[in-house]
């Protein structure tokens, strides 16, 4: 693959990698380096391959039909297969963009003394109004922008006092006691690294990204598709790109967590913000303003990721007009779940339910939702009738079996064990 391609197009893998280390995630990230130490550091290594497989069959299954997942899924299964998929994704991502706005304004009443009510309603209304109005061509080059927030969790990182030698041991050689606090934490662990509105997003974005280049896909004998091995070369350079900085992140804030709140016996974090506040006195004001600062840009970058992945998904669904690049009054419906997902998210705040709360609902919703979404793609990934020369290659549909069957069996251990 030349340099030349991958850079040009880089963009949607590593908008969805980013977009996986919301809030709600380094939350997640966080309780496991605080509960286990660098026990579950392993995890990022299994984790990688098998959400790049997914992620991957995603992005291939809309760079060769220029369909996004949702309207594939209507073409191809009954149904009832896909109103159940999108409602429960609809729903999941509902209440992670809840929990996400909670987080993102206590982060910012950590810096400035702001009312959370005022924070919560500001950050809602900035960012509706950012992914309505702003064309998709500009609005993914600030997206990408905010990728760069990432970059904070690999700086307090190296500000913590880590013990690179037990990183090492502990990356390579895993450790598990299928008890059921240790298998609550993979499933925490491994849900929100492969989640369901990951998948609706990283295929409408290849849509996007398709439509905004329609000289790169000239219709021909040998490519009646458009597609070329360039192009599948480029995605798939970029989707691993992106699933490789998200588990990277994910695995930073496992190790600082174990090196400064598991180290000083601090095991007991709910919320991105609890990390940030105890990281602190522990290691020093910066690395916890560093947290503070991607708490908020990643919560930028990913609520927009869970509102839009909503609209493209039930827009497919019922044939509505929708794509970012169209102005509102182009695709009123499309926009408009936008706006209703935000206000319902928005209303969630204000009924009471502290945000641990939303990331438990969140977090059963999209392990309800990962492996029937994950059986779908990968029987649409292999599809000839529908990819023709571009299925899925063999490496790619054993690694997205494996990760379907383990976030399907997961569940089930946790049922059994004591």
């Amino acid at each position: 693959m030349a340099a030349r391609d991958f850079f040009r197009r880089i963009g949607p893998g590593i908008v969805t990698g980013a977009a996986d280390d919301d809030p709600s995630g380094i939350g997640t990230y966080s309780q496991a380096g605080a509960v286990a130490g660098y026990g579950f550091l392993w995890s990022a290594v299994w984790l990688l391959p098998l959400a790049f497989a997914v992620q991957e069959a995603c992005a291939r299954l809309a760079l060769v039909t220029g369909k996004g997942l949702a309207a594939i899924i209507k073409a191809r299964m009954p149904r009832w297969v896909l109103v159940v998929a999108v409602l429960l994704v609809a729903v999941a991502n509902t209440v992670n963009i809840a929990a996400d706005l909670a987080s993102m304004a206590a982060a910012l009443r950590l810096i400035v003394p702001i009312n959370q009510v005022i924070g919560v309603i500001g950050f809602a209304m900035i960012l509706a109004i950012s992914e309505i109005t702003i064309p998709y061509h500009r609005y993914s080059k600030a997206l990408r922008w905010l990728c760069l927030s990432l970059l904070a969790y690999v700086a307090v990182l190296f500000v913590a006092k880590v013990d690179w030698a037990q990183v090492g041991v502990s990356t390579v050689l895993p450790q598990f006691d299928f008890t059921k606090a240790s298998l609550e934490l993979l499933i925490a662990l491994a849900g929100t690294t492969i989640s369901p509105y990951l998948f609706f997003w990283q295929a409408a974005e290849e849509v996007e990204e398709r439509k905004g280049r329609p000289g790169d896909f000239l219709v021909d004998a040998n490519h009646p598709s458009g597609v070329n091995s360039r192009h599948v070369r480029a995605m798939r350079g970029d989707v691993f790109s992106g699933m490789l900085t998200g588990v990277f992140i994910m695995f930073a804030i496992m190790a600082t967590s174990a090196a400064t709140l598991n180290a000083q016996g601090i095991t007991n974090i709910s919320t991105a913000e609890d990390a940030a506040q105890a990281l602190r006195p522990i290691a020093g004001d910066f690395a916890g303003l560093l947290f503070l600062l991607g708490i908020l840009g990643v919560g930028l970058l990913s609520i927009p990721v869970l509102a839009g992945s909503t609209a493209y998904a039930i827009a497919e669904t019922f044939g509505w007009r929708e794509s970012l690049e169209l102005a509102p009054r182009q695709a009123k419906a499309f926009y408009g779940v936008i706006v209703v997902s935000m206000l319902v998210a928005l209303s969630l705040n204000f009924v009471g339910i502290p945000p641990i709360k939303f990331l438990l609902v969140a977090a059963v919703l999209n392990g309800l939702s990962a492996p029937i979404l994950m059986v779908i793609v990968w029987f649409l990934a292999k599809d000839k009738n529908l990819l023709g020369r571009w299925v899925s290659p063999l490496w790619s549909r054993v690694l997205l079996g494996v990760a379907t069957l383990a976030m399907g069996s997961l569940p089930v251990f946790w049922l059994l064990a004591k």
